[in-house]
């Protein structure tokens, strides 16, 4: 099942995607795709619906991002080891967490604007996880119980706020624009083998990231499970797990991203993303 929010930014109505690639509105059963929507009884009523009697969106309205009323946007950093190989950096003995601002989401098209006094904004396709349930000390064995879906995120950086301006990654991580979710949260039921995607982004048509989740250093539930040693995770939590070879700063030289640049994100089964860079407001 492929869940969506779509609409006015602020204002977006949940909503799935059928079988035949058509929005269906789910306003009628849920609120939003956000907290107890994720829930894994909800998720099942959702999916025991015929979706042939749900409304039919028309057009094609703005996405939004895939998950409402995040609570926490956690990243993990270094988690591929032909990523860590081409950094140069030792791979890590345990996952590298840093936290992402909830106020840098926005849809997976949105457009991703430069901030003031940066000029080496980079690019990060990644796997997203979706929180459904809450959990504390979570067992690896029981991890994947705990996830609603997955989705597709892109890391977007300030690598000169990220390590030209002191103290830690975050500023350069959270900036407005900077946590594009979706097109839409797949359930786990449509997901084979989470560590055996093929997932890639191109800048103006040059595909710079060619990579798999299969070379993750840490998989999906061990991530899940370790998170949780530190903080309580809630529905509706998001944490992206890492990206493959060939962001900007990993170029020789670097290539950094400039107004009227357009990313394009694809992991498979979990749809693309395109975004165009703008500048600051």
């Amino acid at each position: 099942m492929k869940l969506l929010r779509y609409g006015e930014k602020g204002r977006e109505r949940p909503g799935l995607l059928d079988h035949d690639g058509r929005i269906r509105d789910l306003s009628d059963h849920i609120d939003d795709v956000a907290g107890e929507a994720l829930a894994p009884a909800t998720l099942a009523r959702i999916m025991a619906l015929d979706t042939r009697s749900l409304p039919l969106v028309d057009g094609t309205p703005r996405l939004g991002p895939c998950v409402g009323k995040v609570g926490k946007f956690v990243a993990i950093s270094l988690n591929f080891r032909d990523h860590a190989a081409e950094v140069e950096q030792e791979v890590p003995q345990e996952p590298v967490i840093l936290l992402k601002a909830t106020s840098s989401i926005c849809g997976p098209n949105d457009d991703v604007i430069i901030p003031r006094g940066s000029s080496k904004l980079d690019w990060e396709v990644e796997l997203g996880v979706i929180i459904g349930k809450v959990g504390v000390y979570i067992d690896e064995a029981d991890a994947l119980d705990h996830v609603a879906g997955y989705c597709i995120v892109n890391d977007v950086s300030a690598r000169d706020f990220q390590m030209e301006r002191g103290g830690t990654w975050d500023k350069g991580k959270g900036c407005d624009t900077f946590g594009p979710l979706g097109p839409w949260l797949v359930t786990q039921d449509e997901i084979t083998d989470v560590g055996n995607l093929r997932m890639w982004l191109e800048v103006d048509g040059t595909r710079y990231q060619n990579g798999s989740t299969s070379t993750m250093i840490f998989g999906i539930a061990k991530i899940v499970s370790y998170v949780s040693e530190f903080m309580s995770l809630q529905p509706g939590d998001v944490i992206t797990t890492g990206t493959p070879p060939g962001n900007g700063l990993a170029q020789n030289p670097p290539v950094f991203l400039k107004p009227g640049n357009v990313m394009h994100l694809h992991i498979e089964r979990l749809g693309e993303q395109q975004q165009t860079v703008v500048p600051s407001r």
